[in-house]
């Protein structure tokens, strides 16, 4: 049997997160017609790295990176009861290695972090299509809370 650990991600990681990086940018392309068609960059993944801020790890089989993603501290707004939330990203697993149950330990080891922050509130992201990834992580915990809407004429 494989063992997935997790780890904090290193500069020495970084050829591979931005192939990670490409990958989640390719597997959003259909939920979003307003990204550019050239080749794109969601993140600075490298200052992420070396942030205080932010917390970024990977997934590991074997010296072999197969996952990745972050937490990063963000100030809540003024009229909630909490200073600050985490916001999560990043979330990547190889297709492989999919269904291993390796984005959960992703987030267990970012929830972990947090509550080391001291933060109580963790969001993320999803496009409403993307079935699969809401699915992932409303087993992880998590619950539909806003809808963000607009327009593209």
């Amino acid at each position: 049997m494989e063992i997935i650990t997790i780890r904090k991600a290193h500069p020495n990681d970084l050829e591979k997160l931005l192939e990670f990086e490409q990958g989640i940018i390719a597997a959003e392309r259909p939920f979003d017609p307003t990204l550019k068609a050239k080749k794109i960059h969601y993140y600075d993944i490298e200052k992420m790295i070396s942030a205080s801020h932010i917390e970024v790890v990977v997934a590991v089989i074997d010296s072999e990176l197969i996952g990745s993603g972050y937490a990063r501290i963000e100030t809540a707004k003024p009229y909630l009861n909490h200073l600050n939330y985490a916001y999560l990203g990043f979330m990547y697993t190889v297709e492989n290695h999919r269904g291993k149950g390796v984005n959960a330990k992703i987030i267990d080891a970012l929830k972990k972090w947090c509550n080391h922050q001291d933060i109580v509130e963790i969001r993320l992201d999803v496009y409403n299509e993307n079935t699969a990834a809401i699915k992932a992580y409303e087993k992880a915990g998590f619950k539909k809370h806003l809808i963000n809407m607009r327009m593209i004429e």
